[in-house]
C-alpha cells in the first residue's frame, strides 16, 4: 500500500505528463482527499516545481464552492504534493455521449458559471475539457474546476507566453503563440465542452479547430441541439462561443452560460425540480386561500 507523508495513497484517478492524482486517505482527520503527486522524472526540475507549488497556491486563494480547495502541502522523498477536496462524482468526461439534452446544457451551463469564478479572480484557466470539471455527489450534481496547473493570471497573459492546454478544446488565439488571450479563451473551450456533451463528439477536427493551415474552418459547426429536441437557439449560443475571433464570442463565462439558459428555456445551475408554471401557481394560491377561508368560517 502506498503512503505519502501521513497520506495513505489508494487508487489512481488521473495522471499526466506532469503529476499523478490519488484517491488517498487522511487517517488524523479520517477523511478521502484527492492528492496531487508531482511526476518523478520533474521532481528535480526547478521552474517545473514552482509551477507545480503555485497552482495549490491558486487552488488555495481561490475560496469557492465552485473550485477544488487545497488543504495541505508537503514533500515526501523529494517529491512535491498537495492534497485537495475529494469530488465524488467523477467528472464530465464520464458523461459525454449518455446524457439527456437538458442535462448536457445544464451541465454546461454549471461549468461555466464555475469557470467565471476563475475569471472574477483574474485568472485564466487555459485547460478548460471534460476531465478538468468534476461532478459532486448531490442531486443534481454541480460542476466544479478542478486542475490549474495550465492557468495563468489575467495581468500576465497579454505578451508572449508558452502554448499550454488541449488543443481540441484551445482558442485560436491560444494556439497561435503571440498572446492577447483573455477569459473568451475558456469561453471558447466552454463552446466545445457544451457542443461534446449534447452530441457526443467535438466540434472540429482538432487541426480546423485553431483556424489556421490549409485545414482551417470557416462555418459553423453542425447543429447538435436541435437534432435532439432542443430550441435552435441553443445551437447558436454554441456557435457564438466558437467564433475564431475573440471579440465575437460572448464577453465571458457568466455571459455564455446566461445565454444558454436563455436559449433553452428551462435550464440552469443546480436546479434541483420541475418548475410550474405561473398560472399553476396562481390558481393553486387561491384554492388554498378559498379552503382556509372556508376553515376559519366553520370554526367561528
Amino acid at each position: 500500500m502506498a503512503s505519502l507523508g501521513r497520506y495513505r495513497l489508494d487508487q489512481v484517478l488521473g495522471s499526466g505528463s506532469f503529476a499523478t492524482v490519488w484517491r488517498g486517505y487522511d487517517p488524523e482527520l479520517d477523511v478521502v482527499v484527492a492528492v496531487k503527486v508531482l511526476a518523478d522524472n520533474w521532481s528535480l526540475d526547478a521552474d517545473v516545481r514552482a509551477r507545480f507549488l503555485a497552482e495549490a497556491r491558486l487552488l488555495r486563494r481561490i475560496s469557492s464552492d465552485r473550485v477544488v480547495r487545497v488543504h495541505d502541502v508537503g514533500i515526501a522523498d523529494d517529491r512535491p504534493y498537495f492534497v485537495m477536496d475529494h469530488v465524488g462524482g467523477g467528472s464530465l468526461a464520464d458523461r459525454v455521449g449518455s446524457l439527456e439534452p437538458a442535462e448536457a446544457v445544464r451541465l454546461t451551463v454549471e461549468a461555466a458559471y464555475a469557470v467565471q469564478v476563475l475569471h472574477d479572480a483574474g485568472v485564466v484557466h487555459r485547460d478548460v475539457k471534460p476531465g478538468n470539471l468534476l461532478l459532486d455527489t448531490t442531486d443534481p450534481p454541480r460542476v466544479l474546476v478542478a486542475d490549474l496547473g495550465s492557468a495563468k493570471l489575467l495581468a500576465d497573459a497579454s505578451g508572449y507566453t508558452v502554448t499550454t492546454g488541449t488543443p481540441a478544446y484551445m482558442a485560436p488565439e491560444q494556439a497561435g503563440l503571440d498572446g492577447g488571450f483573455d477569459g473568451r479563451a475558456d469561453v471558447y473551450a466552454l463552446a466545445v465542452v457544451g457542443y461534446e456533451l449534447l452530441g457526443g463528439r467535438r466540434p472540429f477536427d482538432v487541426p480546423a479547430a485553431t483556424g489556421t493551415g490549409p485545414g482551417a474552418r470557416r462555418d459553423d459547426p453542425s447543429p447538435v441541439a436541435a437534432p435532439r429536441g432542443l430550441p435552435g437557439a441553443v445551437d447558436a449560443v454554441l456557435a457564438s462561443g466558437l467564433r475564431l475571433d475573440p471579440t465575437e464570442r460572448p464577453a465571458d463565462a457568466r455571459e455564455l452560460a446566461d445565454a444558454l439558459v436563455r436559449a433553452s428555456g428551462d435550464v440552469g445551475p443546480a436546479r434541483s425540480g420541475r418548475s410550474w408554471p405561473a398560472w399553476i401557481v396562481v390558481v393553486v394560491a387561491v384554492v388554498l386561500f378559498v379552503v382556509s377561508a372556508l376553515v376559519v368560517s366553520r370554526l367561528r
